[in-house]
């Protein structure tokens, strides 16, 4: 059999298109202001966490005046220049996908919106708040791309916001395998022909800008130890058993607490609002000052400590557990990923206290696989990442391992995906999708139509 004749001309004339090239010099441009915006974004983040430290620093109790004050402003920016800056940012790129007019992913993802959430998470790091900007930067890499898209005149809408969400979290954590398994498995759940070549761009693009930058880094250290006895399994067992289940009863209640909150606001709006957010903003305060300031900010120190094998304190993951959560259901712009990390970590170190004190930084990364596998239910993400900002490479198969438990547990306590629902929610109130509540009652209604008359009550 013959092997098929290549068509030259055509091949030429497709490499020499001035469209195609036009289309690819918009999309590598893009790619690269993604990661210019990560860096940056990056920096100014933790310029505004000195300033908070610096504040803090004056007297014990100024966090329980800045922080709630903070809450507020920041709630009332928000709500008043830029809605859709709201919480993570992960949930409005994963809506964005899922809508097929420009104009409507535009609501989640414009310019404003992009600009709104990079200011509102500064200002949340320098308020002291819980959150990370990890979470942000998947909504900046995908509002960036999508911009740069309409620019150039590239149709391919869901691809764009796909790639810019990969090419976000690779920038921000210097993790390129984990933004493209981040892609895979979180935002699309699938990975087409199509877009692969996309995000693989994009993301080598953005973690080339990432390397230029700051250099070649490891975003949490490296982690000693290796499991090597049965103890050590055993250790790995028990470690994903707990993160699974305190990941879960974060996600399930970081979606009821928001629900609730957002119900009980409806009847007046913006005067409940604000009132959440200094109460969460007290409460956030409070936990702060009690833990000694460990528990401010994104956690970054104490889960770094804890991987290199000091442990941050037996109440510390407790309580920064309960900073984050309250965090994320105020309504201030901010997201969980590097928080909920050091929450893993501090639980994995406090767990190796108690059972595996000689193997304390390996027991701190196997509870923040665990953990975050729970929160967000994506287990190949959670080990991939983990095992690249902790250089884990050695320990693949005991990351693996405890993710799918914190993800099995995590799915016994929280039936519904964390992002996935969030996503949901947005497009819910853009009418877009109905939510459950109106799916039972659709139901139930159709139900009675198709019932005969006799055979009702």
């Amino acid at each position: 059999m013959k092997p098929p004749k290549i068509d030259r001309r055509r091949l030429s004339a497709r490499f020499l298109s001035k469209l195609m090239w036009q289309r690819r010099l918009v999309f590598w441009s893009g790619a690269l202001f993604v990661g210019l915006t990560s860096v940056g974004f990056a920096t100014l983040s933790d310029y505004g966490q000195h300033l908070f430290r610096a504040a803090e620093g004056v007297a014990w109790w100024v966090p329980l005046m800045l922080t709630p004050l903070g809450f507020v402003l920041i709630r009332w920016l928000t709500r008043t220049y830029a809605p859709a800056s709201v919480g993570s940012g992960i949930p409005q790129a994963m809506a964005a996908r899922d809508l097929r007019e420009t104009d409507e992913r535009l609501v989640l993802l414009s310019p404003r919106v992009i600009l709104g959430k990079i200011v509102l998470t500064i200002l949340g790091m320098a308020s002291g708040a819980s959150i990370g900007r990890e979470g942000p930067t998947v909504q900046i890499g995908a509002g960036v791309m999508l911009q740069f898209g309409i620019w150039g005149g590239v149709q391919r809408e869901k691809a764009l916001i796909l790639a810019g969400s990969a090419a976000g979290i690779a920038g921000a954590f210097n993790t390129p395998l984990a933004g493209i398994v981040f892609a895979i498995e979180e935002m699309s759940k699938a990975f087409e022909q199509r877009t692969n070549g996309l995000v693989l761009y994009a993301v080598i693009i953005s973690g080339l800008v990432s390397l230029g930058l700051v250099g070649n880094y490891t975003y949490f250290g490296s982690a000693s130890g290796r499991v090597a006895d049965v103890w050590d399994w055993v250790m790995v067992a028990t470690c994903g058993v707990a993160g699974g289940i305190a990941g879960g009863l974060f996600s399930r209640w970081m979606l009821e607490g928001s629900r609730a909150i957002k119900r009980w606001c409806a009847p007046i709006g913006v005067r409940r609002e604000l009132l959440v957010a200094l109460l969460c903003g007290l409460l956030v305060a409070a936990i702060g000052v009690a833990s000694g300031g460990d528990t401010f900010g994104t956690g970054y120190e104490q889960a770094r400590g804890a991987i290199e094998g000091s442990e941050p304190g037996g109440s510390y993951w407790f309580g920064k557990f309960a900073a984050t959560l309250i965090s994320a259901v105020s309504g201030i712009p901010g997201g969980i990923f590097a928080p909920s990390l050091s929450v893993g970590a501090g639980l994995g170190g406090w767990l190796g206290t108690i059972f595996h004190a000689d193997q304390a930084g390996l027991v701190a990364v196997l509870g923040m696989a665990a953990y975050f596998a729970g929160v967000v239910q994506s287990p190949m993400t959670a080990f991939v990442i983990i095992m690249e900002m902790t250089d884990s490479h050695d320990n693949v198969i005991p990351l693996m391992v405890a993710s799918m438990l914190g993800y099995g547990l995590s799915r016994m306590v929280a039936a519904e995906p964390l992002y996935r629902s969030l996503a949901d929610g947005f497009l819910v109130d853009m009418g877009r999708k109905i939510g459950r509540r109106e799916v039972v009652a659709r139901d139930e209604a159709e139900e009675d139509r198709a019932e005969p008359p006799a055979a009702r009550p």
